[in-house]
């Protein structure tokens, strides 16, 4: 376990990818306590919202891969396409399944209002606007960069 926690301290890919994460979960923390006066820890854990941390994790991934594994390596074109399908997932699918959620719960709403039947939301933060996942890509290319400088 020591030699693993010592070569992910070394792995210069690793951690510009764990600090993209970091970083734009990060941002959507100080956003919640900003907004709403309180601190939440699932705040780190939540989909969605700004910037898209899918986003800045597999852009930052395949930023980092590519400047030190060099552009043209095998490996790159592996993250590089991983990447464009998570992108795609984060506004894509991801973005549908909460609009569907957003509106089944606008129709639970309307049925059961003021009968006292329990109900389960759905969550509808689901994916990502593209505003968001641009945001979200340039986060994780930016600190691709850096750690790379």
């Amino acid at each position: 376990m020591r030699n693993l926690l010592a070569g992910l301290a070394h792995n210069q890919v690793f951690l510009t990818t764990f600090f993209a994460w970091l970083l734009a979960q990060g941002i959507k923390v100080v956003k919640g306590v900003w907004r709403e006066r309180r601190f939440d820890f699932r705040w780190f854990l939540d989909a969605g919202g700004m910037p898209s941390a899918h986003t800045a994790t597999v852009t930052a991934l395949s930023t980092a891969v590519g400047l030190t594994q060099g552009f043209e390596s095998p490996l790159f074109a592996i993250t590089f396409f991983f990447t464009v399908i998570v992108l795609f997932d984060a506004a894509g699918f991801r973005r549908a399944a909460g609009r569907q959620a957003s509106t089944l719960n606008r129709i639970m709403d309307d049925i059961y209002l003021g009968r006292g039947v329990p109900e389960e939301r759905l969550r509808e933060l689901l994916g990502h606007t593209p505003v968001e996942v641009i945001a979200g890509g340039i986060v994780g290319i930016g600190m691709g960069l850096i750690f790379h400088a």
